[in-house]
């Protein structure tokens, strides 16, 4: 008989299958063979920006309503009414308005995202420490070993989680549970919105084995051509032919294609442990390749960058540059400076240094993805902040001119909020995506 748990009021259900609760009549009931004995969760805010937008504005209720626009024109999200009509993320405007045109178009605003984002990262802090955040509404948790802590098996505590974000910060979570991050992950999307799907070990090949090639982590749309023209259309061909076949044919890449296939995912829940570094990083709603269009995406982050070293008086004297291929791939670069930063010039100077060097060494590749990052954390000139923590950083590196600059900059942000001013490079594409385009301009 299949445990099952109410996730109304959280009270296990042993009695057959009974539809309702005998507790408190509520019909969501959660069964599955295996829910006392799974431990991994993915929870995922459920249209996040635009369910934000509906709760700040209670009028927008029942109303299809899309967050996005700006001078790129695309969706950022948009809510589950919208998405009845075929809109979807990063899908352009125009053809979103063109499916759906009696939708409420409201412009993103990250920072109140980001709040949000905060509170509900809080709430799963408190269940666990093992927290890894994918995304601002997004991340997973292995709640393994807390059973005694909860006097609960994770699936009660997960469900308490959902409610007590629905009833404090007004938004609903959809939660995948299952015993590794890639069936989790697929679990989080079998019920939306408002869902609770679980992935056990028993049907995991069987689960798999009907999902199309791009459910699996790593796999593009090249690598994805490349199985198909090869006679693999989905996760069950992979199956079939095995760890011995697939290695064969593709190496390393086979190999793991051969163990992701059944679900053998060996990948561990990674939170943020003291601060090492202090990085931002973007997905773009195309692929990019040029460099001017690269560069145009990695100001703003180095801006964003250097303003939390600002605030939490930190600099650093490494500095990370991040790239994702349209394949997946992951590169990251770095480059040690002689001495410490906190400027955003001198972050972006060097990212853009490593950048240039990548798109040069491959013209042809195109990226999904950019990020930029400080390591080794000190003190702004001097002395480690928290000798525990950080490296000693060495003197300041940042030129007297830009310091002043960006120290004048920062002021009138201070005084008439981020968007009151912007460099000139911070009006290009990338800012441009972001509604600044009548912001005064500073010289670069």
């Amino acid at each position: 008989m299949a445990e099952g748990l109410c996730r109304d009021c959280f009270v296990r259900i042993d009695t057959g299958d009974a539809r309702v609760c005998g507790h408190c009549g509520g019909g969501r009931i959660l069964r599955h063979p295996e829910l006392a004995a799974l431990s991994l969760a993915h929870i995922d805010c459920d249209a996040f920006y635009a369910s934000v937008e509906k709760r700040d504005n209670p009028s927008l209720a029942d109303k299809p309503t899309i967050v996005g626009g700006g001078a790129r024109g695309v969706v950022s999200t948009c809510c589950y009414i919208a998405r009845k009509y075929g809109v979807r993320s990063a899908m352009p405007m125009f053809k979103a308005l063109q499916l759906c045109p009696q939708a409420v178009v409201i412009r993103p605003d990250m920072a109140k995202y980001a709040g949000v984002s905060r509170q509900v990262q809080a709430i799963f802090a408190e269940a666990t420490p093992l927290v890894e955040a994918v995304s601002l509404d997004e991340a997973y948790l292995d709640l393994g070993g807390t059973e005694s802590l909860h006097r609960a098996a994770p699936a009660f505590v997960l469900a308490r989680i959902a409610k007590r974000i629905a009833d404090t910060i007004g938004i609903t979570v959809s939660i995948g549970l299952s015993f590794n991050k890639l069936l989790a992950k697929l679990a989080s999307e079998l019920d939306k919105p408002n869902g609770f799907g679980v992935v056990g070990r028993a049907e995991a090949r069987a689960f798999l084995a009907s999902r199309p090639l791009r459910v699996l982590p790593g796999v593009g749309p090249r690598l994805a051509d490349r199985l198909a023209s090869d006679g693999y259309a989905d996760v069950a061909a992979l199956q079939r032919a095995g760890a011995r076949a697939l290695a064969a044919r593709y190496g390393e890449t086979g190999a793991w294609l051969a163990r992701i296939a059944v679900g053998d995912d060996a990948r561990t829940v990674e939170p943020e442990r003291d601060a090492k570094g202090i990085s931002a990083e973007t997905t773009f709603a195309r692929d990019l390749s040029a460099l001017a269009d690269l560069e145009a995406e990695l100001w703003p982050l180095a801006e964003e960058v250097a303003g939390r070293l600002k605030r939490h008086h930190l600099a650093g004297r490494t500095v990370q540059l991040k790239l994702k291929t349209r394949s997946f791939k992951l590169l990251t670069r770095r480059t040690t400076l002689p001495g410490s930063t906190q400027l955003a010039e001198t972050l972006f100077k060097a990212g853009q240094k490593m950048l240039a060097a990548e798109v040069q060494r491959d013209p042809r590749q195109h990226y999904r993805l950019i990020g930029i990052g400080a390591a080794e954390l000190g003190a702004p000139g001097g002395p480690a902040a928290q000798s525990d923590l950080f490296a000693a950083a060495a003197p300041s590196v940042d030129d007297p001119k830009s310091a002043a600059v960006e120290k004048a900059m920062d002021a009138v942000r201070g005084k008439f909020g981020r968007s009151a001013i912007a460099k000139g490079r911070g009006l290009g594409s990338g800012a441009a995506r972001r509604g600044r385009r009548d912001l005064p301009k500073v010289p670069d």
